[in-house]
C-alpha cells in the first residue's frame, strides 16, 4: 500500500505515535530552565554549562533566561495538538538527577529532577533510557531519574534498578483500542560502557551482546510472552555511531529479525546525530536513525554538512488487530536558540532530498508537500 497524501485522524482501529530522536534536555539547555542545576561540567575543553548557552546566543542571537518549560518544545506543540496521537515516545539522552558521581566519560548530561516539566510539557508518555547518557551520574542518578520521571507519571523503558525492571517493557493502553508495548535496548556501538549493563543484583540498561539470530530470539520470548491481540510492539535501540548515513547490514537482518521472528511492529533507531534512511518492510517501519530533535550542540562547528539542526518529528499510525503501517507522516524541525521550530521551506526541501536519496535503495520514497510536511510511500 502507499501512505495517504493528508494527515487524517485515527480511526478505531488505528494508533498513531509520536517518535522521534534523541531528546537531550542535560547541559546547556538545563540551564535555560526554570531549576537549574550545577553547571560544573567534567568534560576536557569545556568545564561549565553555560558555555554551550553562549555558544548558542553567539550562533543564533540571545536566549530568554529562564525560560518556560514550553520553551524548548516550540512549534512542536502545535504538531502535536494537530495530529493528538495516541502515545508519545522519545529518548530522553540525559541523567535527570541532583548527583554528582559522575562518570568519567568526557562528556556528562544532567538535568536537574525540578525540571521534569519540560519533559511533561509535551505529554511524553515513555522515555527510552537504554543509551549512553542515562548512567552518566552514577547507579545513584539513575535511580534518581527512574523516580522522577516515575513520579511524573512518565513511563520508562530500557533501564532498571536490576535487570528484569530494564528488560521489561513499557506498556500503555491507548482507550477503546488496546496497548502500545515499548521494548528499548542499547548497544555498545553507541558509546555505551559494557559496564553499564543491568545484572540481577545491579542497576543499569537492557545492553544487547550482539545483532545475532539469537539475540532476535531472546527478544522474540519476552514479546511473545506479553503481546496480546490489538498489542503494538515498538522495539526502541540505541545503535550506531553519531556520524555516517550508511546502514550497516547486520542493523538491517537485526531489524528484519525483530519484525520477521519477534512480532515488532515498529523499529525505532536513534543515535546518529542526523536523519538517516527509513524502510518499511513486511508492511512495518524501521527507522534506522532518528536524527536529534533537541540538544545543545548550537556554535558548535564539526560535520556541519551532516545538519544536525535539522530533524523531524516522526508520525506513525498503525493499524492496532494487524500492525500494519496505514501512515507515515513526517514534520521538518531546526533547531534554534534551544527551541523546536517548523523548517523553513528550504529546510525542509533538504530533508525531502536527503530521505528520498537515502531511502530509496530501501524501497520507500518520500514526498514533500505542499503544506511542508514530509510523508512517506512505500510498496
Amino acid at each position: 500500500m502507499a501512505g495517504s497524501e493528508q494527515t487524517k485522524p485515527s480511526g478505531a482501529d488505528e494508533i498513531t505515535m509520536f517518535l522521534c530522536g534523541d531528546v537531550m534536555t542535560g547541559r546547556g539547555i538545563d540551564q535555560i530552565l526554570p531549576n537549574a542545576g550545577a553547571p560544573e561540567l567534567h568534560e576536557a575543553y569545556v568545564s561549565n554549562a553555560l558555555t554551550y548557552v553562549e555558544l548558542a546566543e553567539r550562533t543564533n542571537g540571545p536566549i530568554p533566561r529562564p525560560v518556560n518549560f514550553e520553551y524548548i518544545w516550540g512549534d512542536a506543540l502545535a504538531g502535536l495538538k494537530r495530529v493528538a496521537p495516541d502515545v508519545r515516545i522519545i529518548n530522553l539522552e540525559t541523567a535527570v538527577t541532583r548527583g554528582d558521581d559522575w562518570a568519567p566519560k568526557g562528556i556528562n548530561y544532567r538535568m536537574h529532577p525540578a525540571n521534569i516539566p519540560a519533559i511533561t510539557a509535551a505529554q511524553i508518555d515513555c522515555c527510552a533510557l537504554a543509551n549512553n547518557h542515562v548512567l552518566d551520574w552514577g547507579e545513584a542518578g539513575l535511580e534518581e531519574t527512574l523516580d522522577t520521571l516515575h513520579a511524573a507519571g512518565v513511563r520508562t523503558a530500557g533501564a532498571g534498578r536490576k535487570l528484569d525492571e530494564a528488560l521489561a517493557p513499557a506498556m500503555l493502553t491507548v482507550a477503546g483500542k488496546g496497548r502500545v508495548l515499548v521494548f528499548a535496548f542499547g548497544c555498545e556501538s553507541s558509546g555505551i560502557p559494557r559496564e553499564w549493563a543491568a545484572q540481577s543484583d545491579r542497576p543499569g540498561i537492557a545492553l544487547l551482546d550482539d545483532l545475532s539470530d539469537s539475540t532476535v530470539l531472546r527478544i522474540a520470548e519476552r514479546v511473545r510472552a506479553l503481546k496480546r491481540p490489538c498489542d503494538v510492539v515498538v522495539v526502541s535501540i540505541h545503535w550506531g555511531g553519531n556520524w555516517s548515513y550508511a546502514i550497516p547490514a547486520e542493523q538491517i537482518r537485526f531489524a528484519h529479525g525483530l519484525i520477521e521472528q519477534a512480532a515488532v511492529d515498529v523499529v525505532h533507531g536513534h543515535s546518529s546525530h542526523h536523519v538517516k534512511g527509513i524502510e518499511v518492510h513486511l508492511e512495518r517501519p524501521i527507522l534506522y536513525g532518528c536524527g536529534d530533535l533537541l540538544s545543545d550542540y548550537e556554535g558548535i562547528t564539526d560535520h556541519t554538512d551532516y545538519r544536525d539542526d535539522l530533524g523531524l518529528v516522526y508520525f506513525v499510525t498503525v493499524q492496532a488487530h494487524s500492525g500494519c503501517l496505514q501512515r507515515f507522516e513526517m514534520t521538518p524541525t531546526r533547531l534554534r536558540r534551544f527551541r523546536i521550530n517548523r523548517a523553513s521551506p528550504a529546510e525542509a526541501h533538504w530533508l525531502w532530498k536527503l530521505l528520498r536519496r537515502e531511502s530509496a535503495a530501501l524501497g520507500v520514497q518520500a514526498v514533500l508537500r505542499p503544506d511542508g510536511q514530509l510523508q512517506l510511500h512505500w510498496s
